[in-house]
């Protein structure tokens, strides 16, 4: 009997009708596997993930294969990005054996969960001789088996151990982070390393804030090309923006076509910020266009974010994004089909399959003659029609407590700066960024609102939902360190004092449960479901850690509130991570980027006033912000505001006050004085 017809993960449901008998992860699963004295299968994958797909269509939907596993295990799937807490498990056990890891994970395991063979990916005649082969050494050879499952747990306890050596996490460490990354920089194509490449978006968040502290131009610049070269490249979709999940080459060409929530957030972060450090056009332009990727094709209304949409579409990958010579012409007619075959690099050859080419920007248009960035425009909205009329790839609709943190994050940065661009500064997309920001507003309110009224139950967070009903898996520590970090910011966007106290109680909880000797954190609460190690893993990867969220929460939570024990519990655990930032700098960038924070201040700056989206003070706080500075607009003594409280206009006239570290400069009444402060 297959159980995955109730469930809630759109990954689960993919594999309902599946003639493998799966449960989901559950305790009777282990059960009925210890009842009939047989192994488990666990397999790990998620909705967009392609080789998923492939190894579902190849095996687990081949009645042989079905039986195969039916006979000799109980088989259990699972979805990563709901219980990330399972994945970390056994990616690490999976690393360990095999040197690599990846999705689909496929482990078995005995009837505790204790792993003795892992892989990733593997071929149906493989499968098929890995399953007769598994089942033979369980049957037969049980006692070196359980050795072997024994040797993984052992060594995987040692990989997620916490109390390690603690240093501080000082500005000789942060400066030879930025040392490693620019010896490791990509000159000619961006970003770092070879093919598959991914958008380093955590490491240029750092080294943005590296620049800020140190006017460091090389940190700039890597940021920058790399920025740029993303930005061109096939990763990037040309025509209704949003970044594809990596390239399959090193020069960002081909993508793998999954377009995942917490990329696309992240990503909007750093081209939000490199706009306003730069005033780059391409910057503001790509910031934009993620902004309304997110808000037109991720959000659910009354809801939150969408998790990704597929790399598929019906079985193929890339077949709604791909074009041909033949097909530009079909739609734009001759000469404009030339005109974007040229502009998009599109050629008789193809860069990609069947002689069809991925677009990327080959030439120029944010600093091109009007015309050319009429006609630009122009051809963009009708290929972007054309192509709504081709199949489009499936869309994970669940709802993640920390990808949607994430992305709330990112909204709110480039909203306000939408907002401070919009005075005194005139643009010539002025009423475009007008109308993406409502969109974009409207869509972070909704996603914080859903956040708060559905993923908190009972004070605690819930991980997943999807239809407005939350899921039962519990929140892990990212899903807190994410969400605590975007209440700070709807509160400094807003100006409501809801939003920091909730930020403050999740936080509490955290502390409370999630706490590991020596200042660090594990990714799972202390009375969370017990697996066979618990995990704690400070690196950042695809997303910050858990432990690299939290503190970032906690160093904005102190900023805004004057309460000195937060910040101490984040210097604390940046301290467990410091030793990894100094050998390891492309897998500590979230890290690294707090650690700026903490060095720069943070700026506390408040700016009393009765226009706070309109008044220049605000604007010009904004767009000179140091790292990591927490800024809250609005009139005197607003109730749950603290930044806000006993710090009168002076005058009458909107004042603004910069504290830093809790002590404040005298406060100031024009724009110039502010920037001096700045």
């Amino acid at each position: 009997m297959n159980r995955l017809a109730s469930a809630t993960s759109p990954y689960l449901l993919q594999h309902a009708d599946n003639p493998v008998d799966w449960w989901p992860w559950c305790d009777e699963a282990f059960a009925e596997a210890k009842r009939r004295d047989v192994p488990v299968l666990i397999s790990v994958g998620y909705a967009a993930c392609h080789w998923c797909h492939v190894m579902a269509h190849e095996s687990f939907e081949d009645p042989g294969v079905g039986k195969l596993i039916n006979d000799g295990f109980v088989a259990i799937k699972v979805d990563r990005e709901e219980r990330p807490d399972v994945d970390a498990v056994y990616m690490t056990a999976t690393q360990a054996m095999t040197g690599q890891g990846g999705w689909p994970m496929t482990v078995f395991a005995a009837p505790d969960g204790t792993p003795f063979f892992c892989g990733t990916y593997f071929p149906k005649p493989n499968f098929v001789r890995l399953l007769e082969s598994v089942g033979t050494a369980w049957r037969e050879q049980r006692e070196a088996v359980l050795r072997q499952g024994a040797a993984v747990v052992e060594a995987i306890g040692g990989a997620q151990a916490v109390g390690g050596p603690t240093a501080p996490l000082t500005a000789e460490v942060l400066d030879a982070a930025a040392g490693q990354l620019a010896r490791e920089y990509d000159r000619s194509n961006g970003g770092f390393g070879g093919a598959p490449k991914f958008p380093p978006h955590l490491n240029l968040l750092f080294l943005l804030r590296h620049h800020q502290r140190t006017g460091s131009a090389e940190s700039l610049e890597i940021a920058r090309h790399t920025a740029e070269a993303m930005a061109r490249g096939g990763i990037h979709d040309q025509l209704a923006g949003g970044f594809a999940r990596y390239s399959v080459d090193e020069h960002w060409t081909v993508p793998h076509f999954e377009k995942m929530l917490y990329d696309n957030a992240l990503l909007l972060r750093v081209y939000t910020h490199l706009w306003r450090l730069t005033g780059d056009p391409l910057a503001r332009r790509v910031a934009r266009d993620t902004a309304r990727f997110l808000a037109d094709e991720l959000h659910r209304p009354g809801e939150g974010f969408a998790s990704a949409l597929d790399a598929d579409t019906e079985g193929v990958e890339g077949l709604t994004y791909a074009w041909t010579p033949a097909q530009l012409v079909e739609v734009l007619g001759a000469d404009d089909g030339r005109f974007a075959a040229d502009l998009f690099a599109v050629t008789e050859a193809g860069t990609f399959e069947h002689g069809t080419s991925v677009l990327r920007l080959a030439r120029d248009v944010d600093d091109a003659d009007p015309a050319i960035r009429g006609r630009w425009r122009d051809v963009v909205g009708r290929l972007l029609a054309a192509r709504d009329t081709r199949p489009q790839p499936a869309r994970d609709d669940k709802v993640v407590a920390a990808w949607n943190g994430l992305a709330i994050t990112a909204l709110a940065e480039f909203v306000r700066l939408v907002q401070a661009r919009g005075v005194g500064d005139e643009e010539a997309d002025a009423n475009l960024l007008e109308g993406v920001t409502i969109v974009a507003d409207g869509a972070l309110r909704d996603a914080a609102e859903h956040l708060a009224g559905v993923h908190l139950v009972d004070g605690r967070l819930r991980r997943v939902s999807r239809d407005g009903t939350v899921g039962a898996p519990a929140g892990v520590l990212e899903d807190y360190g994410c969400v605590a970090e975007a209440f700070c910011a709807m509160h400094q966007l807003t100006g409501e004092g809801r939003w920091l106290t909730l930020a403050g109680e999740l936080l509490d909880t955290a502390l409370a449960r999630f706490a590991a000797p020596g200042g660090g954190f594990y990714d799972t609460a202390d009375d969370a479901e017990r697996l066979v190690t618990r995990p704690a893993d400070p690196t950042d990867n695809a997303t910050p850690s858990g432990q690299s969220a939290l503190v970032a929460a906690l160093v904005a939570y102190a900023a805004l509130t004057g309460e000195s024990r937060y910040r101490e519990a984040a210097e604390a655990a940046l301290a467990t991570v410091a030793p990894i930032v100094a050998r390891h700098a492309r897998f500590t960038g979230y890290a690294a980027a707090v650690g700026e924070a903490l060095l720069s201040g943070p700026y506390e700056i408040a700016v009393v006033t009765d226009d706070p989206a309109g008044d220049p003070l605000v604007a010009a706080a904004y767009r000179h912000a140091p790292p990591g500075a927490v800024l809250v607009a609005g009139r005197p003594d607003q109730p749950g505001v603290p930044l806000l409280a006993d710090r009168p206009l002076v005058d009458g006239r909107p004042t603004a006050y910069v504290c830093r570290g809790f002590v404040c400069q005298r406060p100031v009444t024009t724009v110039e004085d502010l920037l001096a402060q700045l």
